[in-house]
């Protein structure tokens, strides 16, 4: 009735709320396509994946956390003419609850919607400095969960999970979303994760699984620990997203009384490309899971497939591998003519199946799960009149695995700004919070090649010597 048709995008920039599960089902009944937004980006963010998106109709919160996404989105407009709508969720002005009652007296006809059409579209951190949009079909969509419940043994029907990562990631969404609907689950949507409210959800609802990253299980062991519960209906806690400390998994396993703790593997392209190691506590603690239902290649600096045990470049491609990206161009650059997804993550693949992920051939930095642009946030810093040189590195955090960190050589006569002065500086830029340095290193110059690359390899090194033992 608003002028939407099957196939136009509907954008959702929201928490763990309720609305978010109207909103994607009435997209899969009527054939949108829905782009679940993540509730950290600001104007700079918003600005390329509206665009790129095509979104006619964007829900916001009303209020959330003090950000004012109304006043963002006003200010977006002007550069987006497509988009025709945005509605606010709760609060004074809630447009869902009027939509919902608009929508009583309609009878308009749904389409047949094709197991292939583009179902969801997110966006995902590129190494250029601009995210990129990972299409699903409904079939994919479908695939990914259904195999996890299929590696881990786990009946749909009846399932509970407590889902604190947000359903705006894939993840989030497979499992808050999609899984009560195509299998019978039951998911708890936490706003915002406190992990002793989750230890208590988990035990009030018996909770059978949850996968979240690295901070996720290491709160929920100690709250756990704290309450005295050794949570008997856990059976699976799927740990990936950001780097994960071996004895985490082994502490996890010596208190949970029937859980499994295990790494696991994926990307926002190809989701859990492992379903951990479930029989074997030391693989599921050394490696990222053994390979289910995945085809997976390790390649070297030349293309050619290597054998078990060497690292190189791992390859993948499945049933709920993404359609493509919303570029041809990056599409075509990303998978291979054997239909293979280049992940950009460099490990090993061993005889028996198992991954072990060494390290990152693309320039990213997981932060907590969040995967941010090293290139983005040097092009914003760059601007900066006190900075003649920097690079921006993953640098080791005890709580979220990786944080930001800058090595900056100071412009003639000016000092390095601290990290609260370059956190102002990139808010200005209408950069995330998160994607703000941590740790800001002065150093005379940057590690080069002799083509005049910077080595961040060195500087990695150098920010994990620093910052290994403290970091916080």
């Amino acid at each position: 009735d608003m002028g939407l048709s099957p196939g136009d995008t509907l954008s959702f920039q929201l928490p763990n709320w309720l609305e978010c599960v109207v909103i994607n089902l009435a997209c899969a009944f009527a054939g949108l396509v829905v782009n679940p937004v993540i509730p950290i980006y600001r104007q700079a963010e918003l600005r390329v994946i509206l665009k790129d998106a095509r979104t006619r109709i964007a829900f916001i919160p009303d209020s959330f956390r003090d950000v004012d996404y109304a006043g963002m989105y006003a200010g977006l407009r002007a550069d987006l003419p497509e988009l025709a709508h945005v509605i606010a969720v709760r609060g004074a002005g809630d447009g869902v609850q009027a939509l919902i009652a608009r929508g009583r007296g309609l009878t308009t006809p749904l389409p047949d919607v094709a197991p292939d059409a583009p179902k969801m579209l997110i966006y995902t951190s590129g190494t250029t400095g601009l995210p990129k949009g990972v299409i699903y079909g409904h079939a994919q969509a479908l695939a990914s969960i259904a195999y996890s419940f299929e590696a881990w043994g786990l009946a749909g029907e009846g399932t509970a999970t407590v889902v604190p990562t947000p359903v705006t990631h894939v993840t989030g969404f497979m499992h808050g979303l999609e899984g009560p609907f195509l299998l019978g689950t039951r998911a708890i949507l936490m706003e915002r994760w406190k992990a002793d409210e989750g230890v208590r959800l988990m035990e009030h609802h018996g909770a059978a699984y949850m996968i979240g990253a690295t901070p996720f299980l290491t709160e929920t062991l100690k709250a756990a620990q704290a309450a005295g519960t050794h949570l008997p209906a856990l059976q699976i806690f799927a740990c990936g997203g950001a780097e994960i400390p071996p004895d985490l998994i082994r502490r996890a396993n010596d208190w949970f009384a029937n859980g499994t703790a295990t790494r696991v593997f994926g990307a926002s392209e190809v989701p859990m490309v492992t379903q951990g190691c479930l029989n074997d506590a030391e693989q599921a603690a050394a490696t990222d899971g053994r390979v289910y239902r995945f085809d997976v290649r390790v390649i070297d600096d030349e293309g050619l497939p290597l054998g078990p045990g060497a690292e190189g470049e791992i390859l993948a491609r499945g049933p709920s591998m993404f359609l493509g990206y919303t570029s041809r161009g990056e599409t075509d650059k990303a998978i291979d003519a054997d239909g293979f997804f280049h992940t950009g993550d460099l490990g090993r693949l061993s005889a028996d199946g198992t991954i072990t992920v060494t390290g990152r051939k693309k320039d990213l930095i997981i932060r907590g799960g969040e995967n941010l642009s090293a290139k983005e946030i040097e092009d914003a810093l760059g601007l900066h009149p006190s900075i003649a040189d920097l690079a921006v590195v993953a640098a080791p955090h005890v709580r979220l695995g990786e944080g930001v960190a800058a090595f900056v050589v100071a412009a003639e006569g000016k000092c390095v700004p601290d990290a609260a002065t370059l956190g102002a500086f990139l808010s200005q830029a209408g950069l995330a919070p998160q994607k703000w340095p941590e740790f800001v290193f002065a150093v005379e110059a940057l590690p080069r090649t002799a083509s005049g690359k910077v080595q961040k390899h060195l500087l990695r090194a150098e920010a994990k010597s620093r910052l290994a033992p403290t970091a916080s």
